[in-house]
């Protein structure tokens, strides 16, 4: 059935007479009567009882109009409900970022914007591990994900947002802070403080060394950024950083160009893709705050 049929039946259940009921559903008398003999054959029983003057129920038509009415009030609260969302009168807006985040895409002041900005969204930030937010998007758990840039995959689409130069960082006096620039062949009898396997740029490092058939040694994990920094800073390991956290770094913290094709840390928004793989099914608060991250967007090193 369809829900044309339904509005007809109970606008005429309701004036308890077909030529009201079709002045106000805006239909020829006709249509409306045809309309309401379809639903009835399809029922298979009779809803109204007709005659010259006026239309009653009969008993089964009475059932069927209070279903009828609870189901359309409940369609137009579902409307009422979903414009709220779209125009961000309510709803609520989930997020999920990995950990080490860097200093320049500085979340919790987009947060701050979009919470002034929209006050009565329910704003929900979720920390871990970048391996289980791409399922968490596929169930509907998130509306987005900010993590490090991820091969293709079906029916996530996503959008750069950081993407950075690496560079070498060590303590002054290390024998590689008078260089100008270094190798990854040359690294190959330093220490490095690194994250732990899948957090923060480990798998780009692990990768780039992988790629050019190096091997390095880690003398610590650790699973956030300020630890890395004061390990390096204290003479007890190197590391390789984004460009920007170097510079931010305390002051003494010694930076060295990478020699060779350059290797770029890129972070990306990442979100349900639509059918045809924009963003056209994301939600009204996931929208805004897109926009939002879009108009207060870090300018960052573009890459080759």
């Amino acid at each position: 059935m369809e829900l044309r049929q339904i509005q007809y039946f109970v606008a005429v259940a309701q004036e308890m007479h077909f030529t009201r009921a079709a002045r106000r559903m805006h239909i020829v008398q006709s249509a409306l009567s045809a309309s309401v003999k379809a639903l009835e054959e399809e029922l298979g029983c009779k809803l109204l009882i007709r005659s010259t003057r006026n239309v009653r129920l009969t008993p089964a038509g009475v059932v069927f109009y209070e279903k009828a009415r609870e189901a359309l009030q409940t369609l137009q609260q579902a409307r009422s409900d979903l414009a709220d969302v779209q125009g961000l009168r309510r709803g609520a807006l989930t997020i999920g970022t990995v950990q080490t985040l860097p200093a320049f895409l500085d979340l919790p002041s987009l947060l701050a914007a979009f919470h002034s900005a929209h006050p009565l969204i329910e704003v929900r930030l979720r920390q871990g591990n970048r391996t289980h937010f791409l399922e968490q998007l596929k169930l509907g758990e998130l509306d987005l994900a900010i993590l490090p840039v991820f091969g293709p995959e079906p029916g996530v689409a996503s959008e750069i947002v950081v993407n950075e130069k690496m560079v070498l960082v060590c303590a002054p006096g290390h024998p590689l802070s008078s260089l100008s620039q270094v190798g990854l062949d040359q690294l190959g009898e330093e220490t490095f403080v690194e994250f732990q396997p899948g957090w923060g740029t480990r798998s780009l490092v692990d990768n780039a060394f992988g790629a050019a058939g190096l091997v390095r040694r880690i003398g610590f994990e650790v699973s956030e950024l300020g630890t890395q920094i004061g390990l390096v800073i204290r003479g007890l390991a190197v590391a390789l950083v984004p460009e920007r956290v170097a510079r931010e770094a305390p002051a003494g913290l010694k930076t060295v160009q990478l020699a060779g094709p350059p290797i770029f840390w890129q972070m990306a928004v990442a979100y349900l893709a639509s059918s045809n793989g924009g963003a056209d099914a994301l939600s009204g608060p996931a929208t805004a705050f897109l926009e939002l991250m879009h108009n207060n967007r870090v300018d960052v090193p573009s890459g080759p």
